[in-house]
């Protein structure tokens, strides 16, 4: 449905990820992946590899298949952190991975990724709160969450960042820097979600086990949403 919805007017990244490596290499040699422009796939979760098993993991899963591949390091949610060393392994070993959606929260670390990387190696945010600070820096753009709700304006923030306009990016920046920190109070996608029901959008549903934000959170967004002028 998003193929057909998109009509290749821009890219499809597609995500296929997991913790059981010969799962993903078995999906991606058998499945249809016509439309899909690229992969993202997630550092394995809950089993906790090494970095030399991380390695292998992507490894197989680059040898598997010729779509470009975008890497994802969030260890809040995997319970491991893909250091840097190993990113840059990665991306020097295989041509196909070519980005990789960098939520580590560890600027340090990612400045490192982006100092040594690869001509044909992007790094991407994970993070909307440190979007800003990581395109002056040297990475290309975001992944983001606040994205669904306000496309448009954060949108703009970027291109005006990888433009240099330092100044008016960071004007946009700080205008929703407490949104940044409110949509992951109860959790993401709640936040976003119950974003977007006060903005009239959706229903406020989640499939278990996410449940909708408390109130206290749910009313903390109307608060800034109705200082931000915006309709709810």
């Amino acid at each position: 449905m998003v193929i057909d919805r998109v009509n290749g007017r821009i890219p499809i990244i597609l995500g296929v990820g997991g913790n059981n490596t010969r799962a993903v290499v078995e999906t991606l040699k058998n499945d249809d992946f016509t439309g899909v422009d690229a992969i993202l796939s997630v550092v394995p979760y809950y089993n906790k590899p090494s970095q030399e098993g991380i390695y292998q993991h992507y490894k197989a899963i680059a040898e598997a298949t010729e779509l470009p591949i975008v890497l994802y390091n969030v260890p809040g949610r995997t319970g491991v952190n893909m250091t840097a060393e190993t990113t840059l392994r990665i991306a020097r070993d295989f041509n196909n991975v070519i980005a990789i959606k960098e939520a580590s929260g560890n600027i340090t670390q990612m400045d490192d990724i982006i100092k040594n990387k690869p001509d044909n190696f992007d790094v991407i945010s994970g993070d909307d709160g440190i979007t800003f600070p990581l395109i002056t820096l040297g990475a290309v753009g975001v992944i983001s969450v606040i994205g669904n709700a306000f496309p448009r304006e954060f949108s703009r923030m970027t291109r005006l960042a990888l433009h240099g306009d330092f100044a008016n990016a960071l004007t946009i920046h700080h205008r929703f820097t407490e949104l940044f920190n409110l949509l992951f109070v109860d959790g993401n996608p709640a936040g976003v979600k119950s974003m977007l029901n006060a903005m009239g959008m959706i229903e406020n549903k989640l499939r278990l086990p996410l449940v909708p934000t408390r109130i206290t959170t749910f009313e903390a967004i109307r608060k800034v949403l109705n200082e931000l002028n915006i309709k709810c």
